[in-house]
């Protein structure tokens, strides 16, 4: 059975900084690419950020050089640093992994907010 257990997340002021952490389990971690998602309330979801199995990444516009994803295979758990964090970041975060066709699973979700 897969899980993606999520941690971090909550309420921090504009500037401010978090640190998110996905915890999988039920699966081959160290061959996956992972993503973190994100919704804001009345907005689609997006993608924020993804790393490959080999460590690559990619970046939303709107967060590139203020997040950073990363990795552990030894913990099988992919972080998110977040830093400059402004309001439009509020959103709840989900972490993401794709194994195949017609096969995805997502974490739970954890709520940022950011506001003053």
């Amino acid at each position: 059975q897969v899980q993606l257990v999520e941690s971090g997340g909550g309420l921090v002021q504009p500037g401010g900084s978090l640190r998110l952490s996905c915890a999988a389990s039920g699966l081959a971690f160290s061959i996956y690419a992972m993503e973190w998602y994100r919704q804001a309330p009345g907005k689609q979801r997006e993608l924020v950020a993804g790393i490959s199995s080999g460590g690559s990444t990619n970046y939303a516009d709107s967060v590139k050089g203020r997040f950073t994803i990363s990795r552990d295979n030894a913990k099988s758990t992919v972080y998110l640093e977040m830093n400059s964090l402004k309001p439009d970041d509020t959103a709840v975060y989900y972490c993401h992994v794709d194994i195949r066709w017609s096969l995805e699973f997502w974490g739970q979700g954890t709520q940022v907010t950011v506001s003053s």
